[in-house]
């Protein structure tokens, strides 16, 4: 009995701490994070801003949780690897890799925020 108890506390420790469940709905809201920072990018239509959007897309969409960080790695390595089928500038694509680290990774997007960009972005 004693046994059994403690094989249930233990289970429902470590379920708890894991929180499995929470990854499905963290990358469908990753996922939408990174959407509405390109159409942001599309609508704001700013020179030099899109390094901006891509660290604030990844940054917003990392803090919903390892779900979402892991939408905001698919999402930004697809493009990056579209791109480079398209035979696009890879200097081009490893500057806005970068710029998808430094949001994924907690770094502040403003770092890469252009001059005169509306605050509303």
């Amino acid at each position: 009995m004693k046994l059994l108890l403690a094989a249930i506390v233990l289970f429902l420790i470590v379920e708890t701490n894991a929180q499995w469940y929470k990854f499905p709905g963290q990358a469908v809201r990753g996922s939408r994070d990174m959407l509405r920072a390109y159409r942001d990018m599309r609508k704001a239509n700013w020179k030099n801003s899109d390094k901006y959007f891509h660290a604030r897309g990844n940054y917003d969409a990392a803090r919903r949780g390892p779900g979402g960080r892991w939408a905001a790695s698919v999402i930004s390595n697809g493009r990056a690897a579209y791109h480079l089928v398209k035979d696009r500038d890879r200097a081009e694509i490893a500057r806005d890799q970068a710029a998808n680290r430094w949001g994924r990774n907690g770094g502040d997007p403003n770092r890469y925020r252009p001059r005169g960009l509306p605050s509303k972005y």
